[in-house]
């Protein structure tokens, strides 16, 4: 005897429409791609074919991307992507979120991937060396690195992302642009003497330049943090990191489980915004925060 199947109800599990989860990508490569405005209309159209939202910047040292769609799109893209020899081994970082990170599509025809006027600096041509992440913790942990010299995290961010969240006694040189850390660098190479620097960043671009630009400089000992604070959350988690990682997008800020936190940007100002000031008078939203109340 068979029952008499039942149409699911409003009311009924079956008729619950299961919420969408997407996926975020980050990813980036230093390769040269000398048809940069040929490939921008056929990223343009996978993307839009495939409803992704994000940015891609192609340029002549490589392609940056950070994404959001449906599993089964962002792997269709990725799969594309890899279809290209020269990006056969992309690599790139993943999180999730109940809506898309990102608000519209963008792919950008740039000049660096990342901005540092350096032009001499080709990663591809040898990367600095790199330690991940399971490596820098244990390193952290003893507070020294394998030959048993004293380990500095040195950041490469700007200071308002530094704020949100960082490794803990790292090296802050407060910097407003990407620009400015050549100078830095060499300003302070002496005092680093005898010491393995560890650069990091949000993703690892950022740093990765860094690494090169101080060995060329005379760094003896410099890494980068391989795929930046996001893999170390993904791999290590938060031990030796306070607070959280801002990222570039509506999230804002990710914490060490790369779950979205309740920290914002200001709409007027663009300043970061914790929840505990989110509760003072001056943040309105969309109007003024505790940053920018009162000034023109």
């Amino acid at each position: 005897m068979h029952a008499t199947p039942v149409a699911p109800t409003a009311a009924s599990p079956l008729a619950a429409t299961p919420a969408v989860t997407f996926v975020n990508i980050a990813a980036y490569k230093f390769i040269t791609l000398d048809n940069t405005e040929a490939m921008r209309p056929l990223y343009q159209e996978q993307c839009l074919a495939l409803s992704l939202k994000g940015t891609i910047l192609l340029t002549p040292e490589g392609i940056n991307m950070f994404l959001s769609g449906t599993r089964e799109h962002i792997d269709t893209f990725l799969a594309w992507v890899r279809s290209d020899a020269r990006l056969a081994d992309l690599e790139w970082k993943e999180s999730l979120s109940n809506e898309q990170s990102h608000k519209r599509m963008l792919v950008k025809l740039k000049k660096e991937i990342i901005t540092m006027r350096m032009p001499l600096i080709k990663p591809e041509l040898g990367r600095a060396p790199s330690v991940d992440a399971h490596t820098l913790k244990r390193w952290l942990d003893a507070g020294v690195d394998d030959a048993g010299k004293p380990v500095v995290m040195m950041e490469t961010r700007n200071a308002f992302e530094v704020d949100v969240g960082t490794f803990n006694n790292t090296l802050d040189y407060r910097i407003d642009k990407f620009t400015q850390f050549p100078a830095v660098a060499a300003a302070h190479k002496e005092e680093l003497e005898g010491k393995t620097v560890v650069t990091f960043c949000t993703g690892g671009i950022r740093c990765e330049k860094a690494a090169i630009h101080m060995k060329e400089i005379g760094y003896d000992s410099v890494y980068q943090l391989d795929g930046g604070i996001l893999k170390y959350f993904e791999e290590v988690g938060g031990e030796h990191y306070t607070g959280d990682c801002f990222v570039f997008d509506y999230r804002t800020a990710l914490n060490p489980k790369l779950e979205p936190t309740e920290t914002v940007q200001c709409f007027v100002c663009r300043a970061v915004v914790t929840p505990r000031q989110q509760l003072a008078p001056e943040y309105v939203y969309e109007v003024s925060c505790p940053h920018c109340h009162g000034k023109a």
